[in-house]
């Protein structure tokens, strides 16, 4: 039987709610901080700076979270920096802004040479890849604040994009068609939902380190390949439509999945309507919803569910930029605000 909804990921330690009220509580102080040159409030995947007329600077940050535990249980971090650099890349590519460069902060209790290298291997690795600098970082030893054999790691991007060329959603209208790209799997959100789940904490078996490793049929490869399966960048698929007009927005599906993410990239008074029979979400999916209890909103709030970004284009261009797209499908689109209560039609569910 599933639990309530955001029971679960309350349970594992994750409160979206609690997270939305705090993004509220400091939006006044955020914009009190803003001048002239700053062109985007809080809500966007990336803040915009105006640098001059012709270059608008694109920023973001953020972090792997609990993934990082999963992959520190296997002694696999390479993944890890390569996970941190593509959710970076692909959070201003959003806005259409391409990467200049990345900062990364590691932290721990205490310094082991080998992990840290091997992290910042996987940072450059991603950033080479994106064409993007590695341009430097901090590690700091902070013993009494990270129990023993853990780590932390941020990242920081700055892009550019051409004012005319950025992706604001301001030209969104009803009837725009929502064109979905495939994640390569849980990419870099929900784990705190998946230890949880994997400890045992759910109700079920802990799952062992021989089982984590061992092959599955049914998912395809071995449990702890598929859920550190490294997050995809979309730039090298994107980066080419950037130079036209047909795209309008675009939404990373991240932390919140679908519910949350989709409407960050649509202008007031227009909201998406998704199709959730358009695509079969991944099966370690459905692993986790069957091991963890999970109602199927939960799922859609703490999951990409196999859909890694959104891009909305205008009906009549859907056809010709879906053919650009391999493995794209049109799994919604964009209605007024009256026109659908509930953005996944997954209402009590």
């Amino acid at each position: 039987m599933a639990a309530a909804k955001g029971e679960v990921y309350r349970q594992a330690g994750v409160d979206i709610d609690a997270g939305n009220r705090a993004v509220a509580l400091m939006r006044s102080a955020v914009l009190s901080t803003h001048g002239p040159q700053v062109r985007s409030g809080t809500g966007l995947f990336g803040g915009v700076y105006a640098l001059d007329g012709a270059t608008v600077l694109v920023a973001s940050t953020d972090s792997v979270g609990t993934k990082l535990r999963l992959g520190a249980r296997l002694g696999r971090h390479e993944g890890i920096g390569m996970d941190l650099v593509n959710h970076c890349v692909n959070d201003i590519l959003t806005l259409g802004a391409r990467p200049l460069f990345f900062l990364d902060y590691f932290a721990s209790s205490k310094l082991e040479p080998e992990v840290v290298a091997h992290v910042v291997g996987g940072l450059a690795s991603a950033c080479r890849d994106a064409g993007c600098a590695l341009l430097g970082g901090e590690t700091a030893e902070l013993p009494g604040i990270y129990l023993p054999g853990e780590y932390d790691v941020a990242g920081f991007i700055v892009g550019s994009v051409r004012p005319d060329k950025m992706l604001d959603g301001s030209r969104v209208e009803s009837g725009d068609v929502l064109l979905g790209l495939p994640s390569s799997g849980l990419h870099t959100n929900g784990f705190s939902l998946v230890n949880h789940i994997l400890d045992g904490r759910s109700g079920g078996e802990p799952v062992t380190d021989a089982q984590l490793l061992a092959h599955d049929h049914e998912l395809g490869g071995a449990l702890a390949d598929v859920l550190l399966e490294p997050h995809r960048s979309y730039l090298p698929l994107v980066a080419p439509l950037l130079k036209t007009d047909t795209v309008k927005a675009m939404a990373h599906i991240t932390g919140g999945g679908l519910i949350e993410n989709l409407p960050r990239c649509l202008p007031e008074g227009l909201s998406a309507r998704v199709d959730t029979s358009t695509w079969t979400p991944p099966p370690i999916f459905s692993w986790l919803q069957e091991r963890g209890r999970v109602s199927a909103r939960e799922m859609y709030r703490v999951f990409n569910m196999g859909v890694g970004i959104v891009l909305v284009v205008g009906r009549d261009d859907a056809e010709q930029v879906s053919a650009r797209l391999p493995g794209s499908w049109v799994l919604g689109d964009v209605v007024r605000d009256d026109q659908t209560p509930d953005l996944l039609g997954l209402d009590g569910a």
